[in-house]
C-alpha cells in the first residue's frame, strides 16, 4: 500500500451507528450450489427482518455482476476477485451498522474465510445451503445446468468447477427438506440466540 495513504478515524464509529439502529451489525453469508435457494432464502429473511425493524441490505451474486463486478468472468481467479470485492463492500456495510445478507456460490473456503477475517468475531455468519447437487440440477431455475452439461457454459460450479463445502458453518439449511418458512425461522432463531436482533 502507498505510504502516502493514511487511515482516517471517524468521530462516529460502528458502535454508535449500531446503537442508532437498535441492533448489531453482521454478515449472513449464504453459500451453496446454484439452485440451492440462496437468493430465495436471503430475500425471505430480509423481508422478515425488515418487519422487525432491522436495517438490512441484500447483495446478490447476479445483481452485483451488473455493476461492481461486471468486468469479471467465472474463472477461478475472477471468482476469487468477485468475493474479495463483495467482502470489502460487506465490511463497509457492517461498519455502517447494517445487517448484510449475501447470496453467492462462493465455492472456495479460503475466500469465505478471507471475508470472515475482514469483520469482527461473531459478525460473520456462514449459512450453508446444503441442498444436494442433484436437487439443484433438477430445479435448474435459470437453465444453467442444462447449458453447462451441453458445454455451453464453462467453469460451472458442481459440473466442471469445484465447490468446497463449509468446514464448520454457523447454520446449515437443506431446502430440499425444509420449507422456506422453516429456513427463515431457523435463521431468525439463530440471530435471536446470539442477541444480534431483539
Amino acid at each position: 500500500m502507498d505510504e502516502n495513504i493514511v487511515w482516517h478515524n471517524y468521530a462516529v464509529d460502528k458502535t454508535k451507528r449500531s446503537e442508532l439502529k437498535g441492533h448489531k451489525p453482521c454478515v449472513l453469508w449464504f453459500t451453496g450450489f446454484s439452485g440451492s435457494g440462496k437468493s430465495t432464502v436471503a430475500n425471505a429473511l430480509e423481508h422478515a427482518l425488515q418487519a422487525r425493524g432491522i436495517h438490512t441490505y441484500l447483495l446478490d451474486g447476479d445483481n452485483v455482476r451488473h455493476g461492481l463486478c461486471k468486468d469479471l468472468g467465472f474463472s477461478d481467479e475472477d471468482r476469487v476477485e468477485n468475493i474479495r470485492r463483495v467482502g470489502e463492500l460487506s465490511k463497509l456495510m457492517v461498519d455502517a451498522g447494517l445487517m448484510v445478507l449475501t447470496a453467492f456460490i462462493s465455492p472456495f473456503q479460503a475466500e469465505r474465510d478471507m471475508v470472515r477475517n475482514l469483520v469482527a468475531s461473531g459478525e460473520f455468519i456462514e449459512v450453508y445451503l446444503d441442498t444436494p447437487l442433484a436437487v439443484c440440477e433438477q430445479r435448474d431455475p435459470k437453465g444453467l445446468y442444462k447449458k453447462a452439461r451441453a458445454g455451453e457454459i464453462k467453469h460451472f460450479t458442481g459440473i466442471d468447477s469445484a465447490y468446497e463445502p463449509p468446514i464448520s458453518p454457523e447454520i446449515c439449511l437443506n431446502t430440499s427438506e425444509q420449507s422456506l418458512e422453516e429456513s427463515v425461522q431457523q435463521l431468525i432463531h439463530y440471530l435471536l440466540s446470539k442477541n444480534l436482533i431483539g
